[in-house]
C-alpha cells in the first residue's frame, strides 16, 4: 500500500463518536446559545483524528499480529503523532472488529501475564481495501480531481 495522506481518510462508520467528542471540545470553549463552533479548530481536528483510528488499526493489523497497546503504539509512530488511539479507544474498536468477524484474537501468556493477539481476517482484508478505495475517492474530490 503506498503512503495515504491524512486529508484522504474519512471513515463513515465512526463519524457519530468522534462528533460527540469533538462537539464536546467545541462547545466547551463557546458562550452563551450553545451549538457547536465550526470555527474551532479543535472541533475539526478531534473529528478527523477519531474517524482516522479504525483505518489505521486495520492498517497496522495488516503488516502483522499484534497486541493492543503494540496497535496503539504502531499507529502513533506510522502516523508521527496525529492520531494516537487511547486504551478507552482503541478496545472498543478492536472488540467491535472481532465481533464483527474483522480481527481474531488469541490469548498469549508472556511472564505470568496474559494479552489478547489480534489477527486482521480476510473479511478485514476486505474492509481495509474498501476503506482504501473510500479515502482515495475523498482525496481525489479534496485535490479537485473528483
Amino acid at each position: 500500500m503506498g503512503n495515504i495522506s491524512f486529508i484522504n481518510i474519512l471513515l463513515p462508520d465512526n463519524l457519530a463518536a468522534a462528533t460527540v467528542v469533538a462537539m464536546t471540545s467545541a462547545t466547551r470553549n463557546q458562550g452563551k446559545g450553545g451549538g457547536v463552533d465550526y470555527t474551532d479548530r479543535q472541533y475539526w481536528s478531534g473529528l478527523i483524528k477519531m474517524s482516522l483510528s479504525k483505518f489505521f488499526i486495520l492498517a497496522e493489523l495488516q503488516r502483522r499480529p499484534m497486541h493492543g497497546y503494540e496497535i496503539a503504539r504502531q499507529v502513533e509512530l506510522s502516523t508521527k503523532g496525529c492520531c494516537a488511539p487511547t486504551a478507552g479507544a482503541l478496545y472498543p474498536v478492536l472488540r467491535e472488529f472481532e465481533e464483527g468477524g474483522y480481527v481474531t484474537a488469541l490469548i498469549e501468556h508472556t511472564g505470568g501475564r496474559q494479552r489478547k493477539v489480534y489477527t486482521i481476517t480476510d473479511k478485514g482484508q476486505r474492509a481495509f481495501a474498501v476503506a482504501v478505495e473510500a479515502w482515495r475517492e475523498v482525496g481525489a474530490y479534496l485535490d479537485g480531481q473528483g
